[in-house]
This record gives C-alpha cells, structure tokens and sequence, in this order.
C-alpha cells in the first residue's frame, strides 16, 4: 500500500519533532547549569568552612552546598520513578481463542505491511485503539505496539466496519511518526513528574529544612529556583503537547486513507457517525446500573443490554436500519446544534467526526466484496467474551454474595419503566428536553380565545428556536471566553466571516440580543402552549389543577437557584478545608460547616416530605439520612471520627444537590403528563 503524505503532514511531523528538540536543549541547559550551579555552592561552601571553621559557617557551608544539590535532584528525580500500569480493565485474547479474528487482523496487517501487535486486548467501552509499553528507555529502542478492541464497539459494527476500524489503527502501527508520540509522552511523563509529582521531594527537603534554621534558608531559595524551573516546564509542556496534538489530527486523517484502502470509504463513514449513538446506548445501561448499586444488582450481559437500548433509541429516533444496525446520518449530528461558531481547536487530539466523513467522501473508495454480517460472529457466539468484560465493568460488584444478575428480560422490563419515568412524552417533539418552560405571570393570562393547534405548538420549527437559543448562548459564552483570554485563540469564523479577538467583545453583544429576541419568541410559544391547555383543561372542569401545577413549577424553578447556593457554599468549605494549613483554620470551616448543616437537615427534611419524592428515595437513602439527623455529629480533632462525620456530611449533601435536581425534574414531568393526559380523555 503506497499512500502519499499531504505536505501538510510532513509539516507538522517536522513541527513534532523540532518541539521535542527544543525541549532536549532547554533541559540539558538547565542539567548544565544546575550542575555548574552545584559545583560552585559545594566550592562556597567548602571555602567557607576552610577559611572560617566556626560551628556556624559549618552550618551555613553545608547548607549552601546543598543548595545546589537540591536544584539538580529536583532535575534528575523523574529517573527514580516507578512506572506501574494497571490493565485489570482489560482482557488479553489470542489467536487460540478467536481463530476468525485473528484471521482478519493477520490479513490487514500483510495489507497495511505493518508488524503483527504484540498483544491483543479486548476491553468494555465503545473504542479500538493503539498503545504502547512506554518507558523513558523506550525512546532509544524499538518498542513494539498493542491493540485493544472495545468489546462495546464489536457489539454495534459489521465485520467490514471492524475492519475498517482495526485498518485505521494499523495504519498508526504503520506511521513512523507514532514514535513522535512516544517522545512526547516520555517529555510528558517527565515534565509531570517535576510538576506535579513532588510529594516525597517535598517532604525530604522539609526534613533537611527542618534540621536548623541555617538550613531552611537555602532551601526556601531552592524553592524559588525550582519554582522558576516549574514555570518553564510549563511553557515546554504547552509547545510540545500543541505541536504533538497538530500532527495528530494529521495522522488521523492518514490512517482514515489507510482504513479506506482496506475496507472501503463506506465502512468506515458508516461507522463513525453510527458510534455515538452506540456510546450513548451504552452510557444509559450503565446508568442504569449505577443507580442500582445501592440494591446491589448488576448485569448479567452488559452487551445484550447495550443492544436493547440501542433499539429503543433507534425506533424513538425513527433512525433507519441497514444490516441490522442502525444507519445514522451525517445530517442527525447536527440536528440539534445550530452553532454558527468555528473555532480551531488547537488542543483536539483528532478532527471531528464531520471533517472525518467528509475527507473520506472526498476519497471514495470502494471495494467489491463486503462482509455485512455483525462482527460478534467472528467471536464464539455462547455470550462467553460479552460476560467476560461485564464481569470487568461490575469487578469490584461480584465479589459480593449477596449481589443479584439482571437477565436480558429482567433488564427490559426495568429498564423500560425507568426510561420511562426519565423522559417526557413524545407527543411534545423533544420541545422540553434539553429547556424548562419560562415562568410568566398565570394571573395576567386572561384571553384564551385565540388558542393554536397542539402541531403548532411543538413543529419542527419551534423545536429549532429551542435549539438555536442553546447552540446562542453557548457561542456567546465562548466568545466571552475568546475575549477575556481566558482560551488562546487570536482569531475565529461565525457565520461564516472571520474575525480577530478584539472583535469578539461587540459579537457578543449582538448574540445576546438574539438570545433575548429568541427567548421572548420561546416564551410567547409557552404562553400559548399554557392556553392550549388550559382550555382543554376548562372543558373537564380541572383549570384549577392545571393552573396550580404551573404555580408549583414555577415556585421550584425561583427556589432552585437558592437551593443550589446552599450546595455550593458546602463544596467551598470542602476546598477550603484541603487547603487548610493550621488547626484554627481547620476549626473555623468545621464552624462554618455546622451553621449550614442547620439549613442543610431543614432542607433535606422538606424534601422527605414531598410526595413527588416519595418513590425516589431508597431505603439506603432514608437509613443513611437518618443516621446523619441522629448521630451527635461535630469536630474533635480525632482523624478517624471527624473522617467519618465529614463522609456522613457530604454523604447528605450529595442526596441534597440530587433532590434539588430530581424534585424539579417531577415537577415538571408531572405538568407535563397531566396535559398529555387531557388530549387522551377527549
């Protein structure tokens, strides 16, 4: 396979490798100058002692040359680390095993003429990629490649979109500019260390300080060169990781052409758009069970559930299906964002989707013969590697006697009824999905002669004004963030003209007065959704109920801001506290901490009362709340209780934050339910 680098790769794999250099210089000139640095201190002190043998000067003379000592340690610790890399996530297969698989992977390989991985791995999620054993040796020898396959991808691709996947990342096995990745994670690993990973430094040089005062003069100096030290590495870190992250979206528009080659354009476009969704399906199964571990039950196959879900989002999207899996368009991506803000994302480790389809349009290659059957079929198919990798996900789960297996009917039924309680019904048109209905003055709403049709009310158009709004205020935002510096970009495109920094303040301005346009128009469309219903409401003579269910949403949307101040002020003290250096600070947030906690148990106690809430509320919940509300709960200065108070605390405080959300959400959904349920009395 002969495929020609775009100069524009060429470029930044030039641009890769002459960061990496630059970051070789600048550390051997530090290494150079720390060492001349500790040669003189060690001489100073040495001259010192010599020329003036005092206890003092003995002092001072060993303390100055440790001065320097402290400097070039601070340079050479990243070497004395211990690189351990956990892979109990993941499953290694063989050829043994899955016969078929590796059959395919064995056929690419000659196609690609790249070398067979040196391990295969499958893990959980919906993904395939390329790692290597990186060591900081590794940069001056030959280091050979692994893959890992997403047993969540397998369950959802054909076996020609599989091929194109795993053709993809042999084509990375292929680029010799990958070795530029392993330089950059070993300058990353190394520039982390002397950043970040200063825990035992720090305690070896506060030991050295603490000796006598003598020393800790020298080394509150080092200190500050170290910090010099660290603000440079970050510059480094910024340049080398720009310019490393700049040639990746380059190779990841190589290896496309690569996958292209071998399994066709199509496969590959296919199967790009299609993961999301896929992913999606597969974040909600595992939701599901998220909200289930206080009841201990786990899936019996993960990956049965993924499908299961991934059919009730196809038939709710009315997404079409070809070979069985659903065929999503390029088009549904951008259904509901309607930025019209481009910004080049310096930091992006890969182009998006959008640009990755187009690319492979552009090429258009196709292949005659395709294997359109799922790509589970080249595993055995007894359920044996899906229930392997769901043992993976729920590990630390089925070491419990106690804990119970959903089977795939089990889990519909459940899931069903869940996925029900957490969604709005669809005769709104995805209307109230992602906005809340902006509160007016019921009182004032008096005319109810002008009523328009319920399809009016939630067209396709209306649903786009809810969404445009969204993709608005989010541009805005970025624009803010693009003004005040707060990211570094010098220039940027809406709708599709091109402007600098300094033009991003006034853009602002006139987006914000979209967005208020935009929400007066929202709003008058809620008014006239409240009058639809309100009539509908009148005929069955249940106004009354209708109008009180706005008053109560409109009452938890006013208190939800001040509820959620209160969950804020705890997450303060909570940072307050990490950072706390002395026992009176420490006692001042505890103090803090108990003045909420009087509001804090009010609140929780509301709460508990509230019939919405009734059947959300877990018997794990009520015990772990009473528990809170008994317990003679306050600081002591004891580690091990006041862990354990600060644990029941937050404990309450998260049950908080989500009682504040959910108690809205019902609210809301039991509005919104009502009304469906007087179109279906008519």
């Amino acid at each position: 396979m002969n495929i020609q680098l775009s100069d524009n790769f060429r470029k930044k794999t030039l641009g890769a490798i002459f960061s990496i250099v630059v970051f070789i210089i600048v550390y051997i000139m530090l290494l150079i100058l720390a060492i001349m640095l500790t040669a003189l201190c060690a001489y100073g002190g040495i001259m010192l002692i010599v020329n003036f043998p005092k206890f003092i000067t003995i002092l001072l003379g060993i303390g100055l040359a440790s001065f320097g000592i402290i400097i070039l340690f601070f340079l050479f610790k990243f070497l004395f680390k211990e690189h351990s890399v956990d892979r109990s996530h993941l499953e290694e297969i063989t050829s043994k095993d899955y016969p078929r698989l590796f059959g395919m992977i064995e056929e690419i390989v000659v196609e690609v003429g790249t070398k067979f991985p040196k391990k295969v791995y499958m893990s959980s999620d919906v993904n395939a990629a390329v790692f290597y054993d990186s060591s900081f040796w590794s940069m001056f020898f030959p280091i050979s490649k692994n893959l890992q396959i997403g047993m969540g991808l397998v369950n959802t691709v054909t076996e020609q979109e599989l091929k194109a996947i795993l053709a993809h990342e042999f084509g990375h096995f292929s680029q010799r500019s990958m070795s530029v990745g392993s330089y950059v994670y070993n300058v990353n690993q190394v520039i982390y260390n002397m950043l970040y990973e200063n825990e035992s430094f720090d305690k070896m040089i506060s030991g050295w300080a603490s000796i006598t005062g003598y020393f800790s003069i020298f080394v509150i100096i080092a200190v500050k060169v170290i910090q010099g030290i660290q603000w440079v590495l970050r510059k480094l870190y910024d340049y080398v990781n720009l310019k490393h992250l700049a040639l990746s979206r380059e190779m990841e528009f190589h290896a496309d052409q690569v996958a292209a080659n071998v399994a066709g354009s199509l496969a590959l476009q296919e199967s790009l758009v299609r993961l999301d969704l896929a992913q999606h399906a597969y974040n909600l199964a595992i939701n599901f069970y998220e909200k289930k571990s206080d009841d201990k039950i786990i899936s019996e196959n993960l990956y049965q559930d993924q499908l299961f879900v991934l059919d009730i989002l196809v038939k709710e999207n009315n997404t079409p299906l070809k070979n069985n899996l659903p065929l999503v368009a390029l088009e549904d991506l951008r259904k509901y964002n309607k930025s019209k803000l481009n910004v080049d994302d310096q930091w992006a480790s890969h182009p998006t989707t959008e640009e990755r389809v187009n690319a492979l349009i552009e090429i258009n290659i196709t292949k005659d013969s395709v294997k359109n059957n799922l790509a589970i079929d080249l595993f055995s198919n007894d359920g044996t590697i899906e229930k392997k990798m769901t043992v993976k996900v729920f590990y630390y789960s089925t070491f419990d006697k106690d804990v119970r297996r959903l089977t795939i009917d089990e889990f519909k039924k459940e899931f069903i009824d869940d996925y029900n309680k957490n969604t709005f019904p669809k005769q709104y048109n995805g209307y109230y999905d992602e906005k809340n209905i902006i509160p007016f003055d019921l009182s004032e709403i008096t005319d109810f002669s002008q009523i328009e049709a319920m399809d009016r009310l939630f067209a396709k158009e209306k649903v786009d004004m809810v969404y445009s709004y969204i993709s608005i205020e989010a541009d805005r935002n970025t624009l803010n963030n693009i003004y005040t510096k707060k990211v570094p970009i010098k220039r940027f495109e809406y709708d599709g003209k091109k402007y600098m920094r300094k033009e991003a303040g006034a853009l602002e301005v006139k987006l914000d007065a979209e967005m208020q346009a935009l929400k007066a128009e929202i709003k008058k469309n809620d008014i006239a959704i409240y009058r639809f219903f309100y009539n509908q409401a009148k005929i069955r003579g249940i106004e009354s109920e209708l109008k009180t269910k706005y008053i109560t949403l409109f009452d938890e949307d006013m208190g939800y801001e001040k509820k959620f101040q209160l969950f804020s002020k705890f997450t303060e003290q909570a940072d307050s506290l990490g950072r706390a250096t002395s026992d009176e600070q420490v006692e001042d947030i505890f103090r803090e901490f108990s003045e909420l906690e009087i509001i804090l148990k009010q609140e929780l106690k509301q709460f508990l009362k509230k019939n919405l809430l009734a059947q959300e509320i877990t018997k794990t919940m009520n015990d772990n709340l009473s528990n809170y509300f008994e317990g003679n709960w306050s600081y002591s200065k004891n580690p091990d209780s006041d862990q354990e108070y600060l644990d029941t605390m937050f404990q309450a405080v998260n049950y908080y934050y989500y009682f504040i959300s959910r108690s809205y959400f019902l609210s809301k959904r039991d509005l919104l339910d009502f009304q469906i349920a007087l179109l279906a009395e008519r």
